[in-house]
């Protein structure tokens, strides 16, 4: 029997360098980039995601980039399927799979799996529709306090999940999580993360940065193309905000406020997940370059000693 493949997994928070790391990584250990970006894998998202140029596409394989369209829908389950297909096929080229990103949904259907729990409940989602978004949070706080710790409030749609699979099996969605089994690869996980200070001065260099180089005018000709607030790219972080701009709601100097808060609640989730992964061998960023923070994640891989 085959050994499994060994995948690189390259994860942290938004803004401490992933990306360009994951290329450096993959130009130094002759490897392919799998995209972990929820927000990557919608056609048109370029600017609002921060999506690798096209000149390092070109130099470096990627993978799940592009692969949805802007106003369709993209799952855990299908991330999953699609990275025991892609894995393999990289590593019968002689490659090294590198999955990189820091979509937490995503990644933990990678790592940890995902339950076979119940299925959908239209009737049960609809009699939750005139249900205030905190109040449903309070209700799964009610039934299973450890889903509700690390959903956030104002993600109705797993919160209603959750109290989904709780009232059709009597079980509550964390335990049928605990069940999950990750893909049967040899994974070896580094963590980017930053000083805290820095990393706010990043989060907001980063926002101007997407400002001027022409968010507006992506969300402006994105929303012509159809996408709408039913649409699951809506909901990337970046977007509802141009909109409000859009619509005259909030000025140019709101605009960068509101991205540069929102985006650093994303920090802070994506960051308390992580630091719950298990096996997670992480690296100070602050101050370094990325060519440097790929040459000691290359060293580590090449001798084989602690992850």
């Amino acid at each position: 029997m085959a050994a499994a493949p060994a995948v690189l997994v390259l994860l942290g928070p938004t803004a401490t360098g992933k990306t360009a790391v994951s290329v450096e990584l993959a130009q130094l250990l002759d490897g392919e980039v799998i995209s972990a970006d929820s927000r990557a894998f919608f056609v048109g998202l370029d600017i609002v995601t921060d999506k690798p140029s096209a000149a390092a596409r070109r130099g470096t394989p990627h993978h799940l980039i592009d692969c949805v369209p802007t106003t369709g829908e993209y799952d855990a389950m299908a991330f999953r399927a699609d990275v025991a297909r892609i894995v393999p096929e990289i590593a019968s080229r002689g490659r090294l799979p590198i999955l990189a990103g820091g979509g937490t949904l995503y990644l933990a259907a990678v790592l940890r799996g995902i339950f076979e729990g119940p299925g959908k409940s239209d009737e049960f989602r609809r009699s939750l529709d005139d249900v205030p978004s905190e109040g449903l949070h309070r209700r799964l706080q009610e039934v299973d306090a450890e889903a509700a710790r690390t959903i956030h409030p104002r993600d109705r749609l797993r919160v209603v999940r959750a109290l989904e699979v709780e009232a059709a099996s009597g079980r509550t969605i964390t335990a049928w999580k605990a069940e999950a089994r990750g893909l049967p690869f040899h994974f070896r996980t580094f963590g980017l993360a930053r000083e805290r200070d820095d990393h706010r001065k990043a989060v907001l260099a980063r926002t101007r940065a997407m400002v001027e180089s022409g968010l507006v005018d992506e969300v402006a000709a994105l929303r012509r193309a159809g996408l709408g607030p039913t649409c699951q790219a809506y909901r990337s972080v970046g977007i509802p905000e141009v909109v409000a701009f859009l619509d005259g709601e909030i000025g140019e100097a709101d605009l960068v406020e509101r991205i540069a808060r929102a985006t650093w609640a994303l920090v802070r989730r994506q960051a308390s997940w992580f630091r719950a992964q298990p096996g997670v061998s992480w690296i100070d960023v602050t101050g370094r370059a990325p060519a440097g923070v790929a040459a000691e994640i290359a060293d580590r891989w090449r001798s084989g000693g602690e992850a």
